[in-house]
């Protein structure tokens, strides 16, 4: 969700908020994102009007005036939303989750996927994106994307929560399953 560019600004203190469009909120206060500069948490989320943004708030996101800030959301659809950030320091590695799935863990894992799935008018998805990245390895974003025809900002939205919960990895090239998710699928 968050790109180098910002990652790094946030890291070394320059950055403190980025903005976006979205049709609705792509994220929540209080979710951390890991990226490759460290764990970066969104402090706050507060719907805004492009227009009254001033040169202070571009610098604050990294951008030398406020018309560069508003060119660069107006290159995207939907409400603009202002994330407060802040660096919680290195991304703690991700501790390696055993081969295989107990009753409990996999009823836990089941139940968080439905409520995914729940929560969207479109029905289930989880299953079917682990299916995918299971039968194409590597697969980037925008491919998946293209695959389920739904905008990539979306897809990403949908990666970001099953790498939450420790399913898809997205260190290195391409969208890869881990060993939790590999488990999880060959459970009957």
């Amino acid at each position: 969700m968050l790109s180098d560019r910002i990652a790094r600004g946030v890291a070394a203190g320059q950055i403190t908020e980025t903005y976006f469009r979205w049709p609705s909120p792509q994220a929540r206060p209080g979710a951390r994102v890991p990226t490759r500069s460290g764990l970066i948490e969104i402090t706050a989320l507060t719907q805004v009007d492009p227009e009254a943004l001033t040169d202070a708030d571009a610098a604050r996101a990294g951008f030398t005036t406020a018309a560069g800030l508003r060119a660069s959301l107006s290159r995207h659809r939907g409400s603009t939303y202002r994330l407060q950030l802040t660096h919680l320091g290195p991304t703690t590695p991700a501790r390696p989750q055993p081969g295989g799935l107990d009753e409990h863990r996999r009823r836990d894992l089941q139940a968080q996927l439905a409520r995914l799935d729940l929560a969207t008018p479109r029905g289930p998805w989880t299953r079917h994106v682990l299916d995918t990245l299971r039968r194409r390895p590597g697969l980037a974003p925008a491919d998946l994307a293209a695959e389920q025809q739904r905008p990539v900002s979306r897809t990403k939205t949908d990666i970001w929560r099953l790498r939450e919960l420790g399913l898809i990895d997205t260190t290195g090239a391409g969208l890869h399953l881990s060993e939790l998710a590999l488990s999880y699928l060959d459970t009957p």
